[in-house]
């Protein structure tokens, strides 16, 4: 795992773990008044709870732009070899896929948090 995230890039894949914690830290601090029964505004609680699709919106679109800064990368030294292998090529796409998939990973995460947080707090206001 640790070797996936040196592959995909230090910098992305940082900026991603980060974009991770955050919506995880985001999720739980507005979710938590809710599980402790405190008296909560539920309008607004579930105002709050959308940021979380809006967060992992926003990792998505983070990884994607590390893929195409890969892509960029990679044809410019491609253009300087003049000569290239296939295999070679091929490899270098597939790690330019690493940080769009962590992207659409905390993506999907972001997702199944706001879908159960969002069920549950609907669940507590009826």
């Amino acid at each position: 795992m640790k070797n996936l995230f040196y592959m995909g890039g230090p910098l992305f894949m940082g900026i991603l773990t980060v974009i991770l914690i955050i919506m995880v830290a985001w999720a739980v601090y507005h979710y938590l008044p809710v599980i402790t029964k405190k008296e909560i505004n539920f309008a607004q609680t579930k105002a709050k709870l959308k940021h979380i699709k809006t967060i992992g919106t926003f990792a998505l679109v983070t990884g994607i732009l590390g893929q195409l800064i890969g892509f960029y990368q990679g044809f410019a030294a491609i253009e300087k070899a003049k000569d290239i292998s296939l295999s070679l090529m091929m490899g270098g796409l597939k790690l330019s896929l690493i940080t769009t998939i962590y992207g659409i990973f905390i993506f999907l995460i972001s997702l199944l948090l706001w879908f159960v947080f969002d069920y549950f707090l609907s669940k507590k206001a009826e």
